[in-house]
């Protein structure tokens, strides 16, 4: 359920946020989906394009679309990635603009939790995947395993319960293995899989942490600008000390996300076709 508090108006604010830690699940993500060179993909919700820029770099593909609804990051994502094969066009992961069975895989990444109806988004994919294609995506484990927004949460609710509305842990329960495999099951996909990909978020100081919290985007960074000076110094000391700075400055936390895969049936492309 995306809300009021989610706000997508910076590509490099996010970047510095987390899009430099999807680039790192991307690569463990595309060598798990080991699918052929020159198929032709679709990347929805590609955000500032750090999955895209992967799949350019590491699948040999015919052609990427990235769809996302953030006019923002499609003009970053334009700007930053120059590959003739991409091309990023503003879209909804559950209204795409694509014909049926224009693609041979449709990925997501951190997205999925976002989109108020996951099962028209994945009835959606279905639609536009070719006949046995694949359907996949990852999210972040956040209620447990994401230890950069479960540290800021946990700060947040520890200073004010009323701030557990916003945390993405509770929030987001599709973000979890039982879940994504009933969803990609109920969807019609088959031979659904679920995987546990984690990856290091090394800072190099607690400033480089605590920055992107004020950047307003995303909804931890949209929580913090909404306090006043006072509260929000407080919670920074709250997140500080919650953390452990190595003798050097950096803080070294780990990053979880699960990944999840499924085929689509012969059928399953002309499903939702008008």
């Amino acid at each position: 359920m995306e809300t009021r508090s989610d706000h997508w108006t910076s590509g490099a604010s996010y970047e510095s946020y987390v899009g430099r830690w999807s680039r790192l699940v991307a690569p463990v993500f595309l060598d798990w989906l080991g699918l052929p060179a020159r198929h032709r993909w679709l990347d929805v919700g590609c955000g500032t394009g750090a999955l895209t820029a992967a799949i350019l770099d590491r699948c040999a593909p015919r052609s990427v679309i990235g769809v996302e609804p953030s006019e923002a990051f499609v003009v970053h994502a334009r700007a930053t990635i120059q590959d003739p094969r991409a091309s990023f066009r503003v879209g909804d992961a559950t209204s795409t603009g694509m014909p049926a069975a224009a693609v041979d895989v449709v990925v997501s990444g951190l997205v999925l939790n976002f989109v108020p109806d996951i099962g028209a988004a994945l009835t959606e994919a279905r639609r536009v995947v070719n006949p046995g294609g694949t359907v996949a995506g990852y999210v972040w484990d956040y209620a447990e395993g994401m230890e950069l927004m479960r540290h800021f949460w946990d700060a947040a609710v520890a200073l004010d319960p009323a701030a557990r509305e916003h945390d993405e842990g509770v929030r987001f329960p599709t973000a979890a293995p039982e879940p994504l495999l009933a969803a990609f099951r109920k969807a019609g996909l088959e031979t659904v899989e679920v995987r546990p990909i984690e990856v290091p978020t090394v800072f190099a100081s607690f400033d480089d942490l605590w920055t992107p919290f004020l950047s307003g985007t995303g909804p931890a960074p949209a929580y913090a600008a909404s306090l006043d000076d006072a509260a929000r110094e407080e919670l920074r000391d709250r997140l500080r000390g919650s953390v452990r700075e190595e003798p050097d400055g950096s803080v070294q936390l780990t990053a979880r996300a699960w990944a999840v895969r499924g085929l689509a049936t012969a059928t399953a492309s002309g499903a939702g076709a008008t």
